[in-house]
């Protein structure tokens, strides 16, 4: 028995994310609340200080690191 065409149109869910939207950097500053989600941490006082030990140490970029 055929199966209907009228999902082809919609994006296969195991396609790769194009490089450009992998990318954190967008010109603005990265907080310790981005760095603690980009972790996958809940926002509590020890992850947010921990956020900010890191970007102390190793600046924006740190959130790089975090992501693939």
């Amino acid at each position: 028995m055929p199966t209907s065409q009228s999902g082809a149109a919609r994006p296969s869910p195991d396609r790769v994310t194009p490089d450009n939207l992998l990318h954190t950097r967008t010109g603005t500053e990265v907080s310790p609340e981005d760095m603690v989600l980009a972790a996958g941490r809940d926002i509590t006082p020890r992850n947010l200080a921990w956020a900010k030990r890191k970007l102390d140490e190793e600046g924006p970029n740190a959130i790089e690191k975090l992501l693939p």
